[in-house]
């Protein structure tokens, strides 16, 4: 805070001053203690003045306050000065209020000019408001498009501030009559509609019917297509009479209902079962990610093999995770058919346990057309000798591959 106690004193009585550009006056009197706190005292006064000023200033280059409540402000600052019982620069401030003011005016009268321009766009929009709908209200036939499109002109009409009293009075006269010319009108047409009410009734009775014998479904997805249709029918259908619209309006909502209640909820199970797979698989493929195939290749498989019979095990999961979770497996299961290749391709063809295996089941292949011969039963013959080929046939490959 600037020292305002310069722009003051106190004399021998206790008499405080401050001084101005015309020379001092008489402000108060201080005898409750030394001359200096009283000086302080009504330097105080004056800051408060400063921090009223300040904020006023503040809110008036923001925006925040009303100009022309800000000008009030500023003006009664200002008048108060000449007999403000204060200690400070008393000139400055009142140089600085008189700018303010200024300023004020300016912003009060921009105000005043955007007041006026916002009130003559509110009259320009209601008269087109009006217009729009004397227009629908002598020539439409389109009776639901028009009665809408009239209720929205409502709407927007009752969001339009700033008309003066006298002008909003006559337009909403001319609407008033333009919604009640509409009104008379398709009021008369609907008239000789009795009759399609009736066939409307029927039409929507047997979507109603139709609705009630899918709601049982549970093939969701064509029963859903199916009341979308129905639904789109019923949009489409004429109205029947308001207080048979309503109930089978009713019953045909409630069949929808309790269908899409019941597909949300065997949806929603479903969702969890799925998650579920999720983490199993998940672990599943952590586990056979982490396999030591070049360590131990023979067990990396064989382990392989048990975590893919789990995985087909563990179900389907949600479709946004299969593919990838598919690929990770498969990149597990690439990687052990490599390195078991490359490992079978190091091995001599008598050290091969596999082509040993393949080997001895030729011999025991053998062995059985050897005994279907002796029991002279030609059905077990020609089978025997139908598998002896085929074993022959894969040996005979496996030993080329070696």
């Amino acid at each position: 805070m600037s020292d305002w106690t310069a722009f003051g004193r106190v004399d021998e009585d206790g008499t405080v001053y401050v001084k101005t550009a015309e020379g001092e006056r008489v402000v108060g009197s201080w005898q409750a203690g030394a001359p200096e706190e009283g000086l302080a005292h009504f330097a105080r006064r004056f800051a408060d003045l400063v921090t009223e000023v300040d904020l006023t200033e503040a809110r008036l280059n923001s925006g925040a306050a009303d100009a022309g409540h800000s000008l009030t402000t500023i003006r009664r600052i200002r008048a108060s000065l000449a007999e403000a019982h204060v200690v400070g620069d008393i000139d400055a401030l009142a140089a600085r209020l008189d700018k303010l003011a200024s300023v004020a005016e300016e912003k009060a009268g921009e105000a005043r000019a955007a007041r006026d321009a916002a009130r003559g766009e509110a009259l320009a929009r209601k008269t087109a408001l009006v217009e729009e709908a004397e227009k629908l209200a002598a020539e439409s036939t389109g009776w639901k498009t028009a009665g809408d499109r009239l209720k929205e002109i409502l709407d927007e009409w009752k969001t339009i501030r700033g008309v003066d009293k006298k002008a909003d009075g006559e337009l909403w006269k001319r609407f008033a009559a333009a919604r009640d010319g509409f009104t008379r009108r398709r009021g008369a047409h609907f008239a000789s509609l009795d009759q399609q009410r009736k066939q409307a009734q029927g039409i929507k009775e047997e979507l109603v019917a139709e609705a009630e014998k899918l709601k049982e479904s549970t093939d969701f997805g064509t029963t859903a297509n199916q009341l979308k249709d129905l639904m789109a029918q019923w949009k489409a259908a004429p109205r029947a009479s308001k207080e048979a619209e309503q109930k089978l309006w009713e019953r045909f909502r409630a069949a929808q209902d309790e269908f899409f209640t019941r597909r949300s909820e065997v949806f929603s199970a479903r969702d969890n079962e799925q998650r579920a797979n999720l983490e199993r698989k998940q672990a599943l493929l952590a586990e056979a990610e982490a396999l030591d195939v070049d360590g131990d290749p023979k067990g990396a498989q064989a382990k392989l093999r048990e975590i893919q019979a789990q995985w087909h095990e563990a179900g389907r999961v949600p479709r946004e995770a299969a593919a990838g979770l598919e690929r990770r497996l498969r990149a597990v299961d690439d990687k052990v058919r490599e390195v078991m290749d490359s490992a079978w391709r190091r091995t001599s063809k008598e050290d091969n346990p596999l082509l040993a295996q393949m080997r001895s089941q030729v011999a025991e292949a053998e062995e059985r057309l050897a005994r279907a011969q002796a029991a002279g039963d030609a059905r077990r013959i020609k089978e025997a000798e139908q598998a002896l080929a085929s074993k022959r046939q894969f040996l005979q490959l496996a030993e080329q591959a070696g």
